[in-house]
């Protein structure tokens, strides 16, 4: 029986990186120590400034709780060429922390879209239109950032980059997510696939078969579940992105649409060694992250069989 590699995210206690959802923010000490009670080993950085910054009191914090630095979440609008150089540098900025604090495995530098800062992609979030997305000319400016952002992440850091496809940005549909893989360096930015947000940007599109579409681009896995009847009623109702967040669209683990026994099957049969990544957008009001926390980590416990490798 292969050993299942869990970390969870700041977001699950609330850092979100939307003003828009944000409430109370519990701090990275609370945080990171309920992180560890509750049984996960690795965690994500969360926005810039939220952790230390300072690479000897990050390294000390995480250590002191035996935890993994995982990766760190980098939005660039990468369709405005304009935003290229600025979005290189935070990302650099950010990936000299990682590999500062990097252990085994590396982390990943988390490079997504400006999610969330266009009206027509955010309440279009789970029902994009091809209409609304990028033209031939777009496409090959956003590539063109994403490849020089992740090759110049990986010349000065050593670090890999993987791209966080995400509902109310420009890389949310099965199709996009392809188109971007066709036109980006497997060598130097592969892809984050998150069970949630493919399920609610994906339509009837299933989880395994997209895994099987997109395979050996797909370096580093996020866990998060998708409810149907909240997912039907934003459709039928046509919520925005934030709407639907705060009516629980992104629910706890094995509440909702996601078939997580087939995807660690899936795992399993391509020896993946590295860690899945637990995220639950806990928002005011939606009860207490640490005990959502243990829920999750239970129920992966429950399905951890599944994890074996296929000799």
């Amino acid at each position: 029986m292969s050993k299942l590699l869990v970390g969870n995210a700041p977001c699950s206690w609330g850092t979100l990186e939307f003003e828009e959802v944000k409430g109370e923010q519990i701090g990275y000490a609370r945080m990171l120590d309920e992180l560890a009670e509750t049984g996960y080993t690795g965690t994500e950085l969360g926005d810039w400034g939220y952790m230390p910054t300072d690479p000897g009191m990050l390294r000390a914090e995480l250590s002191r709780r035996g935890l993994v630095m995982l990766g760190a979440f980098v939005p660039v609008a990468l369709k405005v060429q304009a935003a290229h150089d600025s979005g290189i540098a935070t990302a650099v900025k950010t990936a000299r922390l990682l590999a500062a604090v990097a252990s085994t495995p590396k982390p990943y530098l988390v490079l997504a879209d400006a999610n969330g800062t266009v009206p027509e992609r955010t309440r279009m979030a789970g029902r994009v239109s091809v209409v609304a997305g990028l033209s031939a000319a777009e496409w090959d400016i956003f590539a063109a950032g994403a490849n020089r952002l992740a090759r110049t992440v990986l010349d000065e850091t050593g670090l890999r980059t993987v791209f966080h496809h995400h509902c109310a940005g420009y890389v949310e549909t099965p199709d996009e997510i392809a188109r971007f893989l066709e036109l980006t360096d497997p060598g130097a930015i592969g892809l984050v696939f998150d069970t949630g947000h493919f399920t609610y940007g994906a339509g009837h599109a299933g989880v395994i078969g997209a895994l099987d579409r997109y395979g050996d681009r797909v370096w580093y896995i996020h866990f998060k579940d998708c409810e149907p009847r909240v997912m039907a009623r934003a459709c039928a109702e046509e919520w925005d992105y934030f709407t639907a967040l705060r009516h629980g669209v992104f629910c706890e683990l094995g509440k909702g649409a996601v078939d997580f026994p087939a995807v660690l099957r899936w795992l399993a049969k391509r020896h993946y060694d590295g860690y899945v990544l637990v995220e639950q957008d806990v928002l005011p009001g939606m009860g207490a992250p640490k005990e959502s926390a243990r829920r999750n980590r239970q129920y992966l416990r429950s399905i951890e069989s599944s994890f074996q490798e296929i000799v």
